[in-house]
């Protein structure tokens, strides 16, 4: 940028003072500048350190006169008296030793990092600016600090990816890796048998596992294997999932959440249900875990046909022989010729799909007031709650079951239409059509074999109703036969921290994510949007890397305020090392509404969840339980409560 000298002052013809005072400043390495709309003055000089040599021109602290126009009024006396009181000999060696000091401190800098120090201080005699030396000093102090951070980045990604290679991620699990395996994939639409048959060979075998998506579908296999005989002796079976483990002794069999797998204990066969879930964005890593470590001579590979290919990628990969059976559904499923319509056009054996709480509420009235009793599904039910209510649907108690798409994977009921209120559901960030591989698996419930000879579908108004034809009709991609996902372990997170000396949680997330080696691209690290934002709060704690791990999976919803607060309480609580007791509860649930015994009952799973990860901190785990126990069945007693109320209030109306 252009500087402009302007002295002499004010004009040419000045006299010969203005001429004097020019030289005299020039003589002290002093030059009075007009730019950037200020006029102020600019000391040059150079300053020697070691084998340095710095030359600058800087504006001194107190170095800005004034404003041109302001300055053009003063008189030439007065002009002269500020240029020299801010030029005096002590502000001009004030400087030198601020440019001394700031130099030996970038050259320290610099030779720790291995840089040329010269790189930065070059700009102390380039830089023409009015902004004083101490503004230009932090600019040089952020490139060099920008430097730092940028090497250090690189040398810190380099490390992470000679500590983390994703191709070696199968041989992390150190039992299965060593022992021969035999995968079995039985793929067919819901209603084939496919998961009877895999349950059937579980129970006969030795010993074996079972491994649901969730807790719902693993209490009801547990139920199962507890009810078998096998040569005339019921098995020994253990329930293990995130919230509950109900351990039997000499257990021979275990029922267990996919997230829950014992990688360690060897068995002769093991389950791992709904396989399609590989390529669920959230919880997908937990299958290609499952897949890579279930530590069982046969390993059941049971879902949807869609997941053929990656299961064969799989397979290949671990070098495990895998034979694969397709099955058919065993009772036909249909379209209605057209929509329901109208509500009194909903009959006995109906399954009414809505995709929020707030709907289904909305439609299990509207269909009570027609006279139809109802069992309601939803998500934020316990699973304790939705079997109860499937129950009645079984018995015959309600007439109609309405719930969200969690019918559609968990429930076995004697569904013999499926009725969808629309085909729109919310994804998290807006509403989209469901995918077709969503509307086959809502609409496989109906027709359940030995119970109805055909299912059938329908949608309530002619768009659902024509847009479900469309859907069923659809040809379902294929899963991706790589890019598996693989979350992080404390392990991993460990042995990044080693190589880099990061403890923030957020960091090492992300060189996970980033930096580890991924030579193909056949196993990919992921982690939940979820967990990356609790990463960030839980990083202003006093928290080791595992307690702030294990606290970024805690289940418990972060949209619902009251969820929030008491993760929040807990993390805070862990940090100051506080223990976090419950109170029995003293017949409160009676005062509350149905969403806060349904909150409440997600409030205990959770800390029973965190209880046994952290049961010094946190030692009323079977108090926990109890209460969720409690919560579940005033949960189950408010919606029978509602039902009973609506038909009486009908039967009102009638009379």
């Amino acid at each position: 940028m252009k500087t402009d000298p302007i002295f002499p002052l004010p004009d040419e013809d000045d006299d010969t003072n203005d001429a004097v005072l020019s030289a005299e400043l020039a003589a002290l390495g002093v030059r009075l500048v007009k730019m950037e709309g200020r006029v102020f003055v600019r000391f040059t000089g150079l300053v020697k350190y070691q084998d340095l040599r710095v030359p600058y021109q800087l504006v001194p602290a107190h170095g800005v006169l004034a404003k041109p126009g302001k300055w053009r009024k003063m008189a030439p006396q007065a002009q002269r008296a500020l240029v020299l009181e801010r030029a005096s000999p002590a502000a001009i060696e004030a400087l030198h030793v601020s440019v001394f000091d700031f130099v030996r401190q970038i050259a320290e800098l610099a030779d720790d990092c291995d840089f040329d120090a010269m790189t930065f201080l070059n700009t102390l005699a380039e830089l023409e600016t009015s902004e004083p030396a101490e503004h230009v000093y932090d600019r040089i102090r952020q490139r060099i600090i920008h430097a730092v951070e940028r090497e250090q980045e690189e040398r810190h990604a380099a490390r992470t990816k000679q500590s983390i290679n994703l191709a070696e991620y199968p041989a992390s699990f150190d039992v299965a890796s060593r022992m021969p395996r035999r995968f079995i994939a039985l793929l067919g639409p819901t209603n084939s048998g496919k998961t009877h048959r895999a349950m059937e060979a579980l129970m006969k075998a030795p010993s074996g596992i079972y491994l649901a998506p969730l807790r719902l579908l693993a209490l009801e296999n547990f139920e199962r294997m507890q009810a078998a005989l096998v040569h005339g002796r019921p098995l020994k079976v253990s329930l293990v999932t995130g919230e509950e483990r109900r351990l039997a002794e000499g257990a021979t069999h275990v029922a267990s959440t996919v997230e829950m797998l014992d990688s360690r204990t060897r068995v002769d066969v093991a389950v791992i249900d709904e396989i399609q879930m590989l390529a669920d964005r959230d919880r997908g890593a937990a299958w290609t875990a499952a897949v890579c470590g279930a530590p069982a001579s046969v390993v059941y590979l049971v879902g949807a046909p869609e997941a053929r290919r990656a299961i064969e990628a799989l397979a290949e990969r671990l070098e495990v022989p895998l034979e694969v059976h397709v099955l058919k559904r065993m009772a036909p499923l249909a379209m209605e010729p057209g929509a329901v319509r109208k509500l009194r056009n909903l009959k006995r054996g109906d399954a009414v799909i809505a995709f929020s709480r707030r709907e289904v509420l909305k439609w299990r009235d509207m269909i009570t007031d027609i006279g139809l009793s109802v069992a309601t599904v939803y998500g934020n039910l316990s699973p304790e709650v939705r079997r109860a209510q499937a129950e009645r649907f079984r018995n015959g108690t309600a007439d109609v079951v309405v719930g969200t798409d969690a019918l559609a994977m968990g429930l076995n009921m004697p569904i013999a239409r499926i009725v969808m209120t629309t085909a729109i559901k919310y994804n998290g960030v807006e509403e989209e059509e469901i995918s077709a591989a969503l509307a086959r698996q809502i609409a496989g419930r109906a027709g359940r074999y030995g119970v109805h000879e055909e299912g059938f579908v329908a949608g309530y108004d002619d768009d659902t109703h024509a847009v479900m034809r469309e859907l069923l009709k659809e040809k379902l991609a294929p899963l991706a036969t790589s890019g598996f996902a693989v979350a992080p372990s404390i392990e991993n997170l460990h042995r990044i921290a080693a190589v880099t000396n990061e403890t923030s949680l957020v960091k090492l997330l992300k060189r996970f994510v980033h930096n580890i080696d991924v030579p193909d691209g056949f196993f990919y690290p992921r982690i939940t949007d979820e967990q990356s934002e609790r990463a960030i709060w839980l990083d202003t704690l006093t928290l080791t890397v595992a307690e702030k791990f294990m606290l970024s999976l805690v289940p418990i919803s972060s949209k619902v305020p009251s969820l929030q607060g008491a993760w929040e309480h807990w993390a805070t609580s862990l940090a100051k090392k506080r223990v976090c007791k419950l109170e029995p509860d003293s017949g409160s649930l009676r005062f509350l509404n149905l969403q806060e015994v349904e909150d409440a009952c997600r409030r205990y799973s959770a800390y029973a969840w965190i209880a046994y990860r952290q049961s010094e901190y946190f030692p009323s785990v079977e108090l926990a339980q109890a209460l969720s126990r409690a919560a579940s069945e005033r949960v189950d007693a408010l919606l029978q409560a509602q039902n009973a109320a609506a038909r009486q209030q009908r039967s009102g109306k009638k009379r």
